[in-house]
């Protein structure tokens, strides 16, 4: 009985190195690996001896005779890839990693962020030997996105938090959280310390919709939405309109996916999770029963992956609304699924989560707040890029007392280095910017991939600082470990160490364990430090 990979693939690839019949696709040097939606087993050679699963971050990989109802279908959706890109023997050899000699000493290396980005660089530098890692990020917790961004009901993939910490537990590994580098700590002095400094900061700011009443209270971008659920600390504090009946998100994403589920869940499944205590109360007094998604183009070119739009549809008491008009008889697995919501029929009583294929925002409308949305109906037209949206004319006005934006992330400039403002990225040769000043992540090749694909693209980032140390272009530090130390909390007397990290773990999982959840989080600023330097 062969192993599938199942929804919550993260496609760090972890899983590839382990397989003794390499029958996971696509791998990293694929050109198809950058655009993957998941990985894939080809049930035809697999030996069933579960070492794949073993080393999945995510716990994403089941015998096909153990999936649950839910999961079922991937067993068609692996066997069928193989179907269009049969499986050839790969007998290219890994090439092996790059390693400092011993004798040029340790390789000390500060990375600035915290997210999935940062852990895969700093876990892949710490696998290179005689490394040392300072890691900094403004908030008192680690793991970024993974924290903040990955939906509430989405436990599993928040697991791959366990792997990074188990490879931070070594003394050439430290925390420095709630230490704001270009504020606390300035990038002329962490190069003074170490021989080179990763930047992972990421993609903090959201692409705008540019249309009238973008502004208006009721109108919000999906990054505040999701970290206000997620409890981040800047967003404790942020109110939403949920008194309405529907609630229209622009974009297909799968954040907006994420966003039309919460929305449409019952609070108390959600009140199992980690969602933010205070989400839950606000999203315990919604009357919001239907939620619409707008795609401009599509359900074939539709940003979410095809796992995120399968499982909507075991959503307890909520129906997934297709328009057939909207779709064409394309065999792609999203316009199949598509076709299948389309013919389900609704149930009354349920709430709905609508997509809306072929449509754009016009215009936000209300006096002081969010009253409608004002759409556009669009056609395809194939263009030498692909199928692009044009308007046909029509329009139509949908009431909504709350539009939240999903189109994407952009990163912002980061101080001191080189941006690129129409990418949204720091300029870089595959991760390195120039000797010693190094990129891994969304601010290194944008807003796009899932979590495990930044584990490829630390690696290649790595490789360079390792290369250009072995090549003598690193300048060594002037100033020694303990000297960045006291320089920290000289400047920042409430950084949070690894030790400060460890109590807010556990009493944000002590406070869950004793509620049935995973954890409760902590949501501001004062309360994780206070609980941190206890």
């Amino acid at each position: 009985m062969a192993y599938v990979i199942t929804q919550r693939c993260c496609n760090d690839a972890t899983c590839i190195a382990e397989c003794p019949v390499d029958c996971i696709r696509p791998t990293p040097d694929q050109p198809e690996f950058a655009s993957a939606e998941m990985l894939y087993i080809d049930p035809d050679t697999c030996i069933d001896c579960g070492a794949c699963a073993d080393a999945c971050p995510v716990q994403a990989i089941f015998p096909a005779d153990e999936l649950t109802a839910t999961l079922a279908r991937y067993s068609d959706v692996n066997a069928e890839y193989f179907q269009e890109h049969p499986l050839e023997a790969n007998f290219d050899p890994i090439p092996a990693e790059l390693r400092p000699p011993k004798d040029l000493g340790t390789l000390r290396v500060a990375v600035v962020g915290a997210g999935p980005s940062a852990c895969y660089a700093a876990q892949e530098l710490l696998a290179r030997g005689d490394v040392e890692v300072d890691m900094f990020d403004r908030l008192p917790t680690p793991w970024g996105l993974v924290r903040a961004g990955v939906a509430p009901d989405h436990a599993g993939t928040k697991t791959v938090t366990d792997m990074f910490t188990t490879a931070f537990r070594r003394d050439n590994f430290r925390f420095h959280l709630n230490v704001e580098v270009g504020d606390h700590i300035t990038h002329d002095e962490l190069l003074a310390h170490h021989h080179a400094v990763i930047y992972a900061v990421g993609a903090s700011s959201d692409r705008r919709l540019d249309i009238p009443g973008e502004d208006l209270p009721g109108s919000h971008s999906a990054t505040e939405f999701v970290a206000w659920y997620n409890g981040h600390p800047d967003f404790s504090d942020r109110e939403f309109d949920l008194s309405g009946e529907r609630a229209v998100i622009v974009g297909n994403g799968n954040v907006a996916l994420d966003i039309a589920r919460i929305l449409t869940t019952d609070p108390d499944q959600l009140a199992a999770t980690d969602i933010a205590d205070h989400a839950l109360e606000a999203l315990r007094h919604s009357t919001i029963r239907e939620v619409v998604l707008l795609g401009r183009r599509g359900p074939a070119e539709a940003a979410y992956t095809s796992p995120e739009f399968l499982a909507l549809g075991h959503l307890a008491d909520v129906d997934v609304v297709v328009d057939a008009a909207d779709l064409d008889p394309a065999d792609a697995l999203k316009v199949r699924i598509a076709h299948e919501y389309a013919e389900r029929p609704s149930t009354p009583g349920n709430k709905r989560i609508v997509f809306r294929y072929l449509t754009s925002p016009l215009a936000i409308t209300g006096a002081d707040h969010v009253e409608a949305l004002e759409v556009g109906r669009n056609r395809l037209v194939l263009a030498e890029s692909g199928p692009i949206a044009e308007p046909t004319g029509e329009t139509e006005t949908l009431t909504t007392g709350l539009v939240l934006r999903s189109i994407g992330y952009r990163g912002e400039p980061v101080p001191d280095l080189p941006f690129d403002d129409e990418r949204g990225i720091v300029p870089n040769d595959r991760g390195r910017v120039a000797p010693g000043v190094y990129v891994t992540g969304w601010i290194k090749r944008g807003a796009r991939g899932v979590i495990g694909t930044n584990k490829v693209d630390a690696k290649e980032t790595v490789d360079k600082i390792v290369g250009d140390f072995v090549d003598g272009a690193l300048h060594a530090p002037t100033h020694d470990r303990e000297e960045l130390s006291t320089l920290v909390r000289k400047r920042q007397p409430e950084v949070v160490d690894r030790d400060g990290w460890t109590a807010i773990d556990t009493a944000e999982r002590a406070a869950g364990s004793a509620a049935g959840r995973p954890r409760v989080k902590l949501t501001t600023a004062e309360d994780l430090v206070r609980t941190a330097v206890r």
